[in-house]
């Protein structure tokens, strides 16, 4: 009789899912699950408790955590994912009582940005992020040596003395990659300098929203446009061809999450400069997503965070396609005020959401003629610097061109014209 052949490939490891339930109610524990998923960690059983505070041992009360325990045994898990921040003793306590390692959401979402990171500065911020997390954790790592220190007042045992080493280490790594990373963050203005009268755009979301499918369908790049929660951790830009509005240029960033780790806010700084420093932001929402509003908020809480809250906001409503019920569309549009529907996937809207953009950017701007005498052609450069060139025409005698100015630049305009003892003439109706 033949054996069976055996399934040697490597199965991802299994955890249980456990949170305490608020406002989203039995959601509470998918967008964890898809956590999961980007970790590549299977999901075996979910555990929930409705709590009015936190206990202050353990998070989740000792009845729960009994039931934590045995329902980890019985699904033979080897880890546990919680939908919440741990303290460092809560998170000891849990490990001890369930047997398996505890993970709470910041560290897995610091172990997913760790996977994901593909660029020299994406993976120095994950390291610094996930070193400034653990600071704090060290003392329970090295608790197994506490049967060693001193009983005496001022004698440590050698359980202490590695604790003060791995601090010093963990310090000094922290103050490397904190100087490494500041000569990103010169490079990111440097750039950002270079693109300064060019029209920035930057696409901000809920991750998995389909920033980066929008993203290739505007620019005809082919970057990474995966079903999975932070496809995307690295910025990329490109040029957005949009008629008669100029150079744009559009930025692709990481997509948020709600309870995103504020050591990773920190640490991507750099990265989210794009944001930052953009004219205007496309705020991206799945039209599919249950949670919506709460989506949202989270998006809204961030740019707060990142002190990107008053700059221009077009809230771009993503994966209409999906959505079969028009009434539930129409719904989604009467709540997001002045949203633009789109679907990225098949190009739906697209043109809109760019006529959109123009009308952004060409609402507040002026139309001009002026002439410059052929010899002094050099100063158009200068010209380009402070508008928009729409048409040029030369004789023998004269450049005369037709600008476009946003608000913004025509004072700057104005000044420099009377300097060089020429003439703005506005171009009406054109």
């Amino acid at each position: 009789m033949k054996s069976q052949p055996t399934d040697t490939a490597e199965r991802p490891p299994v955890a249980v899912l456990f949170g305490a339930l608020g406002e989203r109610g039995e959601g509470t524990l998918d967008e964890l699950a898809g956590l999961a998923d980007a970790a590549d960690v299977g999901v075996a059983g979910r555990l929930t408790q409705r709590l009015e505070r936190p206990h202050p041992a353990t998070y989740i009360g000792s009845g729960k955590v009994e039931e934590l325990k045995a329902l980890i045994t019985s699904v033979h898990a080897v880890v546990a994912l919680a939908d919440m921040d741990l303290s460092p003793a809560q998170a000891r306590n849990l490990s001890r009582v369930v047997g398996v390692r505890v993970v709470d959401r910041s560290e897995l979402i610091m172990d997913i940005f760790a996977r994901r990171a593909r660029t020299a500065q994406a993976k120095l911020q994950v390291e610094l992020a996930q070193l400034k997390y653990m600071l704090p954790r060290l003392r329970g790592q090295w608790g197994h040596l506490d049967r060693y220190k001193g009983g005496g007042v001022g004698t440590r045992g050698p359980g202490e003395k590695q604790l003060e080493t791995d601090r010093r280490l963990v310090n000094r790594r922290i103050r490397d990659l904190e100087s490494r990373l500041e000569v990103y963050a010169r490079r990111t203005v440097t750039n950002a300098r270079g693109r300064k009268h060019a029209r920035k755009v930057a696409l901000a979301g809920y991750t998995n929203t389909g920033k980066s499918t929008l993203f290739n369908a505007v620019t005809g790049a082919e970057v990474l446009a995966a079903n999975r929660l932070f496809a995307t951790l690295d910025t990329r830009t490109r040029k957005w061809p949009i008629n008669g509005c100029g150079d744009v240029i559009l930025s692709d960033t990481v997509g948020f999450v709600r309870k995103l780790p504020h050591h990773l806010v920190a640490s991507f700084h750099a990265t989210l400069e794009e944001v930052i420093e953009a004219d205007l932001i496309l705020h991206v929402v799945d039209a599919a997503d249950p949670h919506l509003e709460d989506c949202v908020q989270a998006v809204l809480e961030t740019l707060e965070q990142i002190g990107a809250s008053g700059l221009p906001i077009i809230t771009v409503l993503n994966k209409v396609d999906v959505v079969t019920d028009t009434m539930e569309v129409q719904s989604l549009l009467n709540t997001l005020s002045d949203a633009v529907p789109v679907s990225a996937r098949t190009g739906a809207g697209l043109d809109t959401l760019a006529a959109r953009v123009a009308e952004h950017f060409l609402g507040s701007s002026h139309l001009f003629r002026l002439s410059l005498p052929i010899d002094r052609g050099r100063t158009l450069a200068r010209v380009g610097e402070l508008a928009e060139v729409i048409e040029r025409d030369a004789d023998e005698e004269l450049i005369n061109l037709l600008l476009r100015v946003p608000e913004n630049r025509l004072p700057r305009l104005r000044s420099w014209v009377t300097a060089e003892g020429l003439k703005l003439d506005p171009a009406p109706g054109f």
